[in-house]
């Protein structure tokens, strides 16, 4: 698809992003990459790895930087942008099984679904993911596998129309709920992801701030008070 680009919102990545770049560049011409704050050399090793890098001066979340990235490239005329984020748990070589489905469905949010069984991940993860789709399926009245997976195809000018409002983890949540109710339909595909060992992991997600900020954002949604 020659109007897609992939997005890559990125914390201090410095160890993993060149790689996740070179590897998305083999499947999707252009790579943006939203440095989010970053103290580390990820600004410099993504550049390196032919990426175009949009940074902020200070860390504004995760929500912040997609939207930074999708306003840039929509104002690039690009139509359809896949995200997946730098610490290389996801894997570039699944991005064309989420074209695949973009292609014949192109107006279709797509998500990247991970199974948590088969993951060597903690059972508290596991409860949380499955009490984020809970929430998710009251407010959207549909059941998703996956909706914390940030492994993405966006149809770029739906998205920025439906006025998403958060800034942290949360806007992933949040656009599903709004994607549902404004009519998009939203398909989900498995893929493969990499967890390297629980002590080599480096994540920016809080467990209880976080969660927080998304149980808040699904209650105000389905309050219709946010």
């Amino acid at each position: 698809m020659g109007d897609t680009a992939v997005l890559i919102p990125a914390l201090n990545c410095q160890a993993t992003i060149g790689a996740v770049v070179v590897g998305a560049r083999r499947h999707v011409r252009t790579v943006v990459v939203v440095s989010d704050g970053s103290t580390d050399e990820t600004v410099t090793v993504a550049t390196a790895a032919g990426a175009r890098v949009i940074a902020h001066a200070r860390c504004c979340g995760k929500g912040a930087a997609l939207l930074t990235g999708l306003r840039a490239l929509a104002a690039d005329g690009v139509s359809h942008v896949v995200t997946l984020d730098g610490d290389g748990q996801h894997l570039p070589d699944e991005i064309p099984a989420l074209l695949a489905v973009s292609a014949t469905a192109p107006e279709a949010l797509v998500i990247g679904s991970r199974n948590f069984e088969d993951l060597p991940t903690t059972p508290a993860r596991r409860f949380g993911n499955r009490f984020a789709n809970r929430w998710v399926e009251i407010a959207c009245h549909r059941a998703l596998p996956d909706t914390q997976s940030g492994f993405r195809i966006y149809p770029v000018q739906r998205v920025l129309e439906l006025g998403l409002r958060a800034r942290h983890f949360a806007l992933e949540t949040e656009v599903l709920i709004r994607a549902a109710r404004a009519g998009m339909e939203i398909r989900s595909v498995p893929v493969r992801v990499y967890y390297p060992p629980v002590e080599e992991r480096v994540s920016h997600f809080r467990p209880f701030v976080d969660s927080v900020r998304i149980v808040l954002v699904v209650i105000g949604l389905i309050l219709r008070v946010w």
